[in-house]
């Protein structure tokens, strides 16, 4: 799957916030949703470079991880993100899990973690920030395998 690094820094600088257009139900916006519940979403990432690279994020315009939200509020946040990166282990079995909170106020300022799942067997000097660059490759998924996961993911959080 090939990936437009400039038509995706121009939307994520001058578009709609992401998450705020996913939780409106934009069709631009449409990712796989794999967790929800009244405060918070956990949607696959659309451009992927790890498999089942998924953000959580607070349904709330929040843009400071530590200081929008108070602290009952950052806990439950990342009751969920542990949630559902556990799920994440149980389904892919990484090698190692990464939780990042990126973005800035330039560009995607709505709050969200990544959960990166780096698979076994992925060289030291492709792993880490490497291996969460867009510019160094996303991966080529079809929709029923995006599906697919999405699927797997949404099971393991029911069990859990």
């Amino acid at each position: 799957m090939e990936m437009d690094i400039a038509a995706y820094e121009e939307r994520a600088r001058n578009g709609p916030c992401f998450v705020c257009a996913i939780l409106r139900g934009d069709p631009d916006y449409r990712h796989e949703t794999v967790y929800e519940d009244d405060d918070h979403i956990a949607f696959l990432d659309r451009w992927p470079t790890l498999p089942g690279r998924v953000l959580v994020s607070p349904k709330a315009h929040v843009e400071h991880v530590v200081r929008d939200l108070d602290e009952a509020a950052y806990a439950r946040l990342m009751l969920v993100v542990r949630r559902v990166a556990l799920a994440v282990e149980s389904v892919l079995r990484p090698e190692r899990t990464y939780l990042l909170s990126l973005g800035s106020q330039q560009a995607n300022s709505h709050l969200h973690w990544h959960i990166a799942a780096l698979p076994p067997g992925v060289p030291p000097e492709k792993q880490q920030y490497h291996a969460l660059m867009a510019e160094n490759g996303i991966l080529d998924q079809t929709p029923d395998e995006i599906a697919d996961l999405a699927t797997r993911l949404r099971a393991a959080l029911h069990q859990a």
